[in-house]
């Protein structure tokens, strides 16, 4: 890693640190201490084989042995003490680092966590916070270890015969240079490669856990899942071929290191032509001893670098959260809305990274009190339409007004208390079915709770559980399917009694025998609120005010149920007139695209298997 890499990295983790940053220097300036005086046993040792080699009086090799002892244990204490430290400051940087996330994350617009997925959100909340704790607590106070202990080394080999010295540190030179040369731009690219496929495989195989009930339902293998396995064939492919790039430079890299010891002895060949002296096997004999200190401390400095890289990923990973921008809320108007009524004023939308828009040049309007369906073909904007309204993400052009305000200029606080929602992914928390529900208003009784479980046709649910409503869900084994978790959530949008409610596809998930049940508790909860339906069941949208049909992000048509229906036969009456003579240009035969879905829908829930 250059220069600046360091000095960034640093200035980030001591951004954080506050005041903990003395802790981290001083954990540095320990380490540093610890090593050197580590360093000074392998001088005794060397006084012990100086006895040995020149026949002096033994007994002194007790009183070195034992100094040798006590520095050692010194040595450890005052590392320990390093750590202690570094752990300290690390456990508070962390701290402050998931503060600071948490405190971001929680005015992020919602639709932040479906665009890029709770699952890497989640990822780099803990994991890049975990690598920023792991290098501040381990790899800095040993990072000072591995450059203080090659110094002394240095030192201890040049003092007592500097040519076999030197002779040491060739192969040392050679291996730093081929590891070296793996550094710098390219290895840090391939350390966010690296971390980027984790990420994608993560997610693929979050995916695939989920879908486990269905692979086995019908039979089918992994492969039924391709992204998975194209995501972990890809990344198998990558790190094989990362594998192979480096496998020379590592290679020869650990084969100079570890050849120390044969120089050495090459070198003792050459020095003992001219005869074999006591002090040419004492500083051979000690050399041997020493070198391969040399080789593990070069070994860690080489993977330093590697754990700096993967650090300054982390932080680029958490900032890359940090950048992400939260609801603007400058205007701080202090307009509220005269009543519930709903306008699209031309609003476009595109998601990140998209070159088109979701929802282009899209206006209508929604009375307060009125019931309208969003309808259309999938992948045509109406879930996005909806979240556009609840402000999970700010529109690209255009405004979005509640009761005459910029939806923007209403604190999403505040927001939240005019719009209630019930979407088709639904979300509960490891909690208390009590305490799901009553997060939509935490004042509400038992009781208010419970009535809000009435009307959503949760009472099977509650019965069956072994301490009813106080049944904390996913403990014990007490799960919930995806039927009755979306009827928890229906309750929880009732107890909320927001003027707005918004329902995406809020009964897919329903069985057929609870479906009208929950139908009726829809028409009870609606009743005086301004009711957004998006729905592909459009047998539940019939009896709707207004009905737009959405294709391609535009609205494409509107009006009532048989407005629609009528507009769709009149177009068909008028084509068939101009194709048997009429007068003008051949129009072609246009069916109404509700007409169509219409009718497609009436086909397919008449459909039955043959006898």
């Amino acid at each position: 890693m250059n220069d600046k890499i360091n000095v960034d990295v640093m200035k980030i983790i001591n951004g954080y640190a506050g005041g903990h940053k003395y802790l981290i220097l001083i954990g540095r300036i320990l380490a540093a201490v610890s090593a050197a005086v580590a360093l000074v046993p392998y001088y005794d040792i060397w006084k012990i084989l100086k006895i040995a080699a020149y026949g002096e009086d033994p007994t002194q090799i007790t009183s070195i042995a034992w100094q040798a002892v006590i520095l050692t244990i010194a040595s450890l204490l005052i590392y320990i003490a390093a750590l202690f430290c570094t752990h300290i400051a690390a456990f508070r940087i962390q701290a402050n680092m998931r503060h600071e996330l948490m405190s971001r994350i929680i005015k992020l617009p919602l639709g932040v966590f479906d665009e890029d997925g709770t699952g890497k959100i989640r990822r780099t909340v803990n994991d890049s916070t975990a690598a920023t704790e792991t290098y501040i607590a381990h790899n800095l106070p040993d990072k000072a270890v591995a450059w203080v202990t090659p110094v002394g080394l240095i030192v201890l080999l040049g003092v007592f015969d500097w040519k076999l010295g030197l002779v040491c540190l060739i192969p040392a030179v050679i291996g730093f240079a081929f590891i070296m040369s793996m550094m710098g731009k390219t290895m840090k690219e391939n350390m966010v490669k690296y971390q980027n496929s984790l990420d994608i495989m993560s997610s693929e195989a979050t995916e695939y856990v989920r879908g486990i009930p269905v692979v086995k339902i019908f039979g089918q293998s992994v492969y039924s899942f391709k992204r998975f396995k194209e995501a972990i064939d890809d990344f198998g492919k990558w790190s094989t071929g990362y594998t192979i790039m480096v496998r020379p430079k590592m290679a020869a890299f650990m084969t100079c290191i570890n050849s120390i010891f044969a120089f050495i002895v090459g070198a003792a060949f050459c020095i003992t032509r001219g005869g074999v002296t006591p002090e040419i096997i004492l500083n051979v004999m000690y050399y041997i001893i020493v070198t391969p200190l040399l080789t593990v401390t070069l070994t860690k400095i080489a993977y330093s670098g590697e754990q700096e890289m993967v650090l300054a990923d982390a932080l680029s990973r958490i900032d890359s959260v940090l950048e992400i921008e939260p609801l603007d809320n400058k205007n701080n108007s202090s307009a509220r809305p005269k009543d519930h009524s709903i306008v699209l004023d031309n609003v476009s939308f595109h998601y990140k990274d998209s070159k088109t828009d979701a929802v282009h040049n899209m206006s209508f309007t929604i009375n307060e009190g009125e019931h309208v369906a969003l309808v259309g073909p999938s992948g045509g904007g109406k879930s996005t339409t909806a979240a556009l309204i609840a402000r999970f993400f700010d529109v690209t052009g255009g405004a979005i007004r509640i009761g005459g305000v910029d939806i923007k200029d209403i604190p999403q606080d505040e927001l939240m208390e005019y719009v209630s929602f019930v979407f088709q992914d639904s979300r509960l928390i490891k909690t208390s079915i009590l305490e799901n529900v009553r997060m939509a208003k935490p004042e509400a009784s038992e009781a208010e709770v419970m009535e809000a479980l009435y009307n959503a046709q949760c009472m099977d649910i509650i019965e069956k559980l072994p301490k009813g409503i106080h049944t904390v869900i996913g403990e014990k084994g007490t799960y919930l399917s995806g039927g009755e978790m979306q009827r928890i959530s229906i309750a929880r949008a009732m107890l909320k009694n927001a003027p707005i409610l918004i329902l995406d596809e809020a009964t897919a998930f329903a069985d057929p025998d609870n479906e009208a049940r929950v139908q009726a508790a829809f028409e009870r909860l609606s009743e005086d609120k301004t009711l957004i339906m998006i729905a592909h069941r459009l047998s539940t949208v019939i009896d709707a005010d207004r009905i737009y049909v959405i294709n391609d992000g535009s609205v494409v048509e509107s009006g009532t149920h048989d407005e629609l229906m009528r507009s769709a036969t009149d177009n068909d009456t008028k084509a068939g007139s101009d194709e048997t003579g009429g007068e003008g240009t051949d129009t072609g035969r246009t069916h109404g695209l509700y007409r169509e879905m219409f009718e497609e829908y009436t086909r397919s829930i008449s459909w039955k298997v043959g006898a």
